[in-house]
């Protein structure tokens, strides 16, 4: 199928990349697109900021680094100053500025001057970005912020490029495959590209098996998608596995839950959640890769021979809609 858009007309193409899946299918079709690697850059959002971990696995930033590393691509971090928990504990203060990195090794800030505001409670369950502030507060408006800060980006055509599928829900099945990104001006000539939006999971598998590059072990351990490992769309299977293997983390989401008076999902809490939930059998199998996706270094190799298919591979669809 040839392609609504010729990627090679643009001087950069930029990858939000997760470490995901459906991330990871989009930039091998771009290499199968014949894109050249030093027109790539990946970007990759830090939504715990870099002072801990709260939300997210812990061995992201390592794997997708390594993933980098492999196919000798940039890479460019960016995230909100103080991450999820510097955005939930507003109360009367602005949104924090956004730092990312450049080409020249530095760090970029943006934006801290907004009006003030009161969050005080967790992103809601919802395909409303205003409530479920967490994907727009920390991952949308932080790459936005990153190419609108960068002069760079005001020279040539950039494309952005990210990985969201039709299949995934209703809200995403209405999304434009291709349209002028949110930081399009006069200025700065940026398009959005959603190149696997009509792809299915197995499509998505096939390609990750082919390159049979090693998944991120969320997928190994049940998850079938990657989004935090204490993800506000989790199931109660989820929330029973990461109680299981995870209960340092667990317990700060569940202690957080209980002094604010307000749950994550409206109808549970999660300690209600993960009662409801038995652990996923391949997480207890696994325990040294459990530990090891609880940890901040990758030690694995990037491809996988024999490769199979992950445990979590067209389970459950819990995650962002």
């Amino acid at each position: 199928m040839t392609p609504i858009v010729d990627p090679h007309e643009y001087d950069r193409v930029v990858v939000a990349f997760s470490g995901g899946k459906d991330s990871l299918a989009a930039l091998l079709y771009l290499f199968d697109l014949g894109v050249s690697h030093d027109r790539i850059e990946l970007h990759h959002h830090h939504v715990d900021g870099l002072d801990g971990v709260f939300m997210d696995w812990p061995i992201t930033p390592a794997y997708v680094a390594a993933l980098a590393n492999h196919f000798g691509l940039l890479l460019y971090g960016s995230w909100r100053e103080g991450g999820f928990l510097s955005e939930m504990n507003r109360n009367g203060t602005a949104t924090a500025p956004v730092v990312f990195e450049t080409p020249e090794g530095q760090l970029g800030r943006a934006g801290g001057d907004g009006p003030p505001g009161v969050r005080m409670r967790f992103p809601q369950v919802s395909a409303d970005l205003s409530v479920r502030w967490c994907s727009s507060a920390l991952k949308i408006e932080v790459l936005a912020a990153a190419i609108r800060n960068q002069p760079r980006f005001g020279k040539g055509r950039t494309l952005v490029v990210t990985g969201e599928r039709a299949e995934e829900s209703p809200a995403r099945a209405k999304y434009r495959p291709f349209e002028p990104h949110r930081t399009h001006c006069g200025r700065r000539e940026v398009d959005h590209w959603r190149p696997i939006l009509a792809w299915s999971e197995v499509q998505v598998w096939d390609r990750i098996a082919s390159a049979r590059l090693r998944p991120h072990p969320a997928y190994s351990l049940g998850w079938s998608r990657l989004s935090c490992r204490c993800c506000i769309f989790g199931s109660p299977a989820q929330w029973a596995t990461i109680r299981a293997l995870y209960p340092e983390a667990f317990e700060a989401i569940a202690r957080r839950e209980a002094r604010s008076g307000s749950t994550i999902q409206r109808h549970a809490s999660v300690i209600e959640l993960a009662a409801r939930g038995v652990p996923y059998p391949a997480a207890l199998q696994q325990r040294a890769l459990a530990a090891l996706a609880g940890r901040g270094e990758w030690t694995l190799p990037v491809i996988q021979r024999p490769w199979c298919r992950p445990a979590g591979a067209f389970g459950e669809t819990a995650g962002p809609s």
